[in-house]
């Protein structure tokens, strides 16, 4: 795309990290680190935590396609807009919760933020710089990493500064965040020429949709990305949980989770170059093996330096898996289906995070932590077989379909 309209690529690049830290890191990967000081403020058992981890993944899912209509017809920026609005909502309600219940309906808030926000804005990345798309990618993930770091540091000194009140303070942090970041999207994010809203092409023909679901390639790589959104919530919700239960100081296992978070940062990007010479599927095998055996290490030896190779292994390969899915989701598809094939796939991922924390909160409180990780490094393994039958799939895969 050559126009002379393009922003500059580091602007859109930071400003799609922002959004990535407070819709995906704030919004639903740092509640793991929130749990310990929210149970005991709010006199909450594991498997209610777990409940309202599960009430955000069921919002997420929700929303995610009316997200992608959405952004198709209205623009990426106005539902990333409309995605912060709802977290704001999200953080604000959580940082003044009294009930259960009420905190139920705010972290539904917050998932449909990540829905409207999250999505749009890789296809909106992805479309300003096609000739680009895997390091954009990789970048926006960066931000996961990124907000990783922050919320490893930030939550634990809050918490531990303030006992009693500091869960509370993280949720008005983030709700702040989100403020911030809507005026940066506001003053500095563009929707493509052609996107929704602008006076673009229609949307893709029904039929060319409906390609994209029978597509087995896609369904394959949704598979992958299921268990890696039911592995991965389990993971960030739980393991800072298991390592405290385990004996690991609150302020030690915060910066180990800062840790993973700083690597990711450079990770994404590194896996997504990776992936452009080795293959989609081949950097999907390499990453899921790493990640399946850090999760069983804290398993096989819960002691510090089991839990410090978990969260330096994680940080150096989980985003691989992030930047792999998103690019490999749309190898098989005419490009411009490739917003439907991202959201198709993300479905999966949804559902995966939908289960994930309700099961593993009943698992916890019948048989411990130690269970439930044996079980999501099994998970991984059978997700080694599937990246790579992903190969195969690909190889079987004609031309991408015609619209």
């Amino acid at each position: 795309m050559n126009t002379p309209d393009r922003p500059p690529m580091p602007l859109m690049i930071v400003t799609g990290m922002m959004c990535t830290i407070t819709l995906v890191v704030f919004a639903r990967l740092a509640y793991g680190l929130v749990v310990p000081g929210m149970r005991e403020g709010m006199g909450i058992s594991y498997a209610q935590a777990a409940n309202l981890g599960t009430v955000t993944a069921l919002g997420y899912l929700a929303l995610l396609m009316v997200a992608g209509v959405f952004a198709s017809r209205y623009g990426g920026k106005q539902a990333i807009l409309i995605g912060l609005g709802f977290a704001a909502i999200g953080f604000t309600g959580m940082a003044l919760s009294q009930g259960y219940v009420f905190s139920m309906a705010m972290m539904a808030f917050l998932g449909f933020g990540t829905a409207f926000g999250y999505t749009p804005l890789i296809s909106l990345l992805g479309s300003w710089y096609p000739e680009k798309r895997g390091a954009v990618i990789g970048f926006a993930n960066g931000g996961v990493g990124l907000g990783l770091f922050i919320a490893g540091v930030l939550v634990p000194w809050l918490t531990t500064a303030w006992p009693e009140s500091g869960w509370r303070l993280v949720w008005g942090v983030f709700a702040s965040a989100a403020v911030v970041v809507s005026v940066v999207v506001a003053l500095f994010l563009k929707n493509p020429p052609g996107a929704g809203g602008s006076g673009g092409p229609q949307d893709p023909v029904p039929a060319a949709r409906s390609g994209v679901y029978r597509n087995p390639h896609v369904i394959n790589v949704g598979l992958i990305y299921g268990i890696v959104g039911l592995t991965y919530i389990v993971q960030t919700i739980f393991m800072f949980s298991f390592a405290l239960e385990s004996g690991v100081p609150a302020l030690t296992a915060g910066r180990l989770a800062s840790v993973m978070g700083l690597l990711g940062l450079v990770a994404g990007p590194f896996w997504g170059w990776i992936s452009d010479r080795i293959g989609r599927s081949n950097s999907l095998v390499l990453c899921m093996a790493f990640s399946a055996s850090a999760m069983a290490l804290p398993v096989l030896s819960p002691t510090l330096p089991a839990f410090a190779a978990h969260f330096l292994i994680l940080g150096l390969c989980v985003s691989g898996l992030f930047t792999s899915v998103l690019a490999a989701s749309t190898e098989t598809v005419h490009p411009r289906l490739a917003p439907v094939a991202v959201s198709f796939v993300t479905l999966f991922f949804a559902v995966g995070q939908l289960i994930g924390p309700a099961v593993a909160g009943v698992i916890i409180e019948s048989a411990g932590f130690a269970r439930v990780f044996t079980i999501t490094s099994s998970l991984m393994a059978f997700g080694i077989l599937l990246c790579w039958y992903s190969r195969h799939s690909q190889q079987r895969m004609t031309a991408p379909v015609r619209i």
